[in-house]
């Protein structure tokens, strides 16, 4: 469970980049949200946000360079949109399919997952929800609070997508220092409602979706509550009360890996986490045995495989 102590960004008058070589390092640059990442696909990582926070507004772009399975709350009484950027690959939100004329939408304070592909960019647009409401009301759009809190996607016209991915690529590039600030936050907030004028909810269509949704999330929070122990796919079909076929669906279906690739990702990232997190003295294969890894030239084979680096590397100090 993610901690919930957050605030809006501060407002800046520049566009701020910060970059990162490692996922969870990377999710934390992101001003005002708690996040984790787990790395699913195998490299080196590099992550790079670009942001521009105004008083209550966020806009940001996101590049993840690996695939990723993503927690994710954003500051408190807000809004937030996802946008791909053209030309991206499938992502998911909460296990329902993103792709090109669809956008993601959650409320601030609210769980929710992504699950991301290889070099994926991302466009975040996070309003103050009292803001959004009086910019609103000045312009004469309705907004439809069931549609922007409960679905996790909408549909939108592929020509406003297209207009809003160009002013916020504008709005966020190195050479944009000469317009005003009460001015870009104008043009932010317009393209905002523009999008949500045009949108359409796309909610989850059938029944079996909630089913796999409710599978996969006990599975999840079982495994939260065991991260020591070396939990195996019997034991989440008997916590689950499904079949093995039913839980390698239900996670192929909403995560996009089988079951047995999720609990082997999952801890691999947890033994990641602790290695950079260690405190001196602590070794390789302590923290390995922690996370139930006994055979530790395995292990440092699988970890380097995933990361593109040794264990020990990780421990001694991030590359980059």
């Amino acid at each position: 469970m993610l901690n919930l102590a957050m605030n809006a960004p501060k407002k800046s008058n520049s566009v701020c980049v910060s970059e990162a070589y490692d996922a969870d390092l990377h999710a934390s640059n992101l001003t005002g949200w708690q996040q984790e990442y787990d790395q699913t696909s195998r490299g080196v990582f590099y992550g790079r946000i670009v942001e521009l926070p105004f008083d209550g507004l966020q806009v940001f772009c996101e590049h993840t360079s690996q695939a990723l399975q993503q927690k994710c709350v954003v500051w408190p009484n807000s809004v937030w949109l996802g946008i791909p950027l053209a030309g991206q690959e499938e992502s998911r939100i909460n296990g329902l399919t993103i792709k090109g004329n669809t956008i993601m939408c959650r409320p601030g304070s609210c769980d929710f997952q992504l699950s991301t592909p290889q070099d994926y960019d991302l466009y975040g647009l996070v309003v103050d929800r009292l803001k959004l409401i009086k910019m609103a009301s000045i312009h004469g759009v309705d907004l439809n609070w069931k549609e922007l809190t409960e679905y996790g996607r909408l549909g939108v016209p592929d020509k406003t997508l297209e207009e809003v991915r160009f002013v916020l690529a504008r709005l966020l590039s190195m050479k944009n220092k000469t317009t005003p600030p009460r001015l870009q936050q104008d043009i932010v907030m317009m393209a905002l409602l523009e999008v949500l004028k045009e949108e359409t909810p796309q909610p989850a269509k059938t029944q079996s979706y909630y089913h796999r949704k409710k599978v996969v999330d006990c599975a999840r929070q079982f495994l939260d509550h065991h991260l020591d122990e070396p939990v195996t796919v019997t034991q989440l079909c008997e916590v689950t009360n499904v079949s093995r076929r039913t839980l390698q669906y239900s996670f192929e279906s909403i995560l996009g890996i089988s079951p047995i690739q999720y609990l082997r990702i999952s801890r691999l990232n947890g033994v990641r986490r602790s290695l950079v997190q260690a405190e001196k003295g602590q070794s390789v294969s302590d923290i390995a045995a922690q996370w139930g890894f006994w055979h530790l030239s395995q292990f440092a084979k699988d970890y380097k495989q995933l990361f593109g680096e040794t264990p020990s590397k990780t421990l001694t100090g991030l590359s980059g």
